[in-house]
């Protein structure tokens, strides 16, 4: 089925942002030329349904609209959205399900409607939707096992928290969004309305500084996960993004997001990479 003219499309809600702007590694040249592509195809379904959801001008219901094409075109049900199209028909060559795709949706859905989370668990349920499906899916691409799950699961949870800290103030000016639980700015006696300020108040701070211990816990959960990996390309993918997550986690320790900058320069980032590959390499049988 045609999209019908002038309608909202997720090509006209995007922003512009693509692989290369995101904190961690996206299908690098680390893994092998035949598995980039379908990963890049799962990459661009998600960022075009993540700046859907993200948009500031359109309605919720004008996103929601636009979600439900991409999730009736991935699931095979009408051929409205072009990038759940190209999705589907690498996941037919592939001889992959659409299930990881169509979790993702489901907090990309939650975004329009939902911008508060009152506990962790609450953000852990929103993670088993906006994380965990990518890290499956790039599982499922190379073969493995679904044993890896649950290390790829705490890990890909850790990435997302990760996000939400570094980009908490953003999130709450640009989105009026807020990740961080709500019961523990409560408990540390901070204010959601502190994420406004030109700094982060001392109970703001003791609460991303409680978020990022309880992320170093999922990066300890995954610590074994590269090690799974049967694939050698993406064992030492896995182990430089797993390293880059815990020199991020150290920093949200000792840095205010609000006014410090969190994120690597290139140049740290690429020193990072390349020890923790050589170092798996190293590891390895």
């Amino acid at each position: 089925m045609a999209t019908a003219a002038g309608s909202t499309t997720a090509g006209k809600l995007a922003s512009g942002k693509d692989h290369r702007q995101e904190n961690f590694p996206v299908a690098s040249i680390v893994l092998k030329r035949e598995q980039r592509a379908p990963i890049m195809a799962f990459y661009r379904f998600a960022r075009a349904a993540d700046d859907v959801a993200d948009n500031p001008t359109a309605s919720a219901a004008e996103r929601l609209s636009v979600l439900a094409a991409m999730r009736s075109t991935l699931a095979g049900e009408s051929d409205e959205s072009e990038e759940a199209r190209a999705l589907r028909a690498v996941l037919t060559e592939r001889g992959l399900t659409p299930r990881h795709g169509l979790d993702l949706l489901t907090a990309f859905e939650r975004d329009c409607t939902v911008a508060r989370y009152r506990t962790w668990d609450d953000l852990i349920g929103y993670c088993r939707h906006s994380a965990m499906p990518a890290g499956r899916y790039v599982l499922d691409v190379h073969g493995e096992s679904q044993a890896t799950w649950p290390a790829s699961d705490a890990l890909c949870a850790a990435l997302q928290i990760i996000n939400h800290l570094q980009d908490c103030a953003k999130d709450f000016r640009a989105l009026d969004r807020v990740y961080l639980p709500l019961e523990m700015l409560a408990e540390n006696g901070a204010e959601v309305g502190d994420l406004g300020g030109p700094a982060a108040t001392p109970g703001l701070r003791a609460t991303i500084e409680q978020m990022a211990t309880r992320t170093d816990d999922l990066l300890g959960q995954s610590a074994s996960f590269a090690a799974q990996i049967r694939d050698r390309r993406l064992s030492v993918e896995v182990a430089i993004i797993h390293r880059l997550a815990t020199s991020l986690t150290a920093r949200l320790k000792t840095r205010d997001p609000l006014s410090q900058r969190v994120h690597h320069r290139r140049r740290e980032a690429l020193w990072l990479a390349a020890t923790a590959g050589l170092s798996r390499l190293a590891g390895r049988s």
